[in-house]
């Protein structure tokens, strides 16, 4: 099960990526384009929140079934001096959490928002401070927080 979770997580990542990065360039066009709100932005926006809960919901239960944050919980003194540990076990999903907050956070508001323009920004300020916080908190290859595969 575990294989499969961090297979499932390691892909999903690139969905929530492109649907975000999809929701702001829309964000965006509507914005500076004086756009109407239509079903479509407000489709993009309701998948784009979707997507990232679908994420939130295997990152969960893979952080309840990962070896490393159980060693991490049960080890903690000496775990929490490991970088790498410390980056999986806190780091990581204290700040993707405070991401899937923010696009919820702005999902709601933007829908809620009285005229169209107000919908573009909230989405666009929301999304794009979540999608910098995730980029963040993303384990690539190259990151000197902790480094995984692009797939695993």
């Amino acid at each position: 099960m575990y294989q499969t979770l961090t297979f499932l997580h390691s892909t999903f990542r690139w969905l929530v990526l492109l649907s975000l990065i999809y929701a702001i360039f829309t964000a965006y066009k509507g914005y500076f384009s004086n756009k109407e709100f239509s079903k479509k932005d407000n489709s993009v926006r309701h998948w784009t929140a979707t997507i990232a809960h679908i994420q939130l919901v295997l990152g969960i239960t893979l952080y309840s079934q990962s070896p490393i944050i159980k060693y991490f919980w049960t080890h903690f003194s000496e775990a929490k001096e490991s970088f790498d540990l410390l980056f999986f076990g806190l780091i990581h999903i204290f700040l993707m959490l405070f991401s899937i907050i923010l696009i919820t956070i702005g999902s709601a508001i933007s829908k809620r928002k009285p005229t169209d323009k107000e919908k573009f920004k909230t989405m666009l300020i929301y999304f794009t401070i979540a999608l910098l916080i995730i980029f963040i908190a993303i384990p690539w290859p190259f990151s000197p927080l902790a480094n995984r595969p692009y797939f695993r």
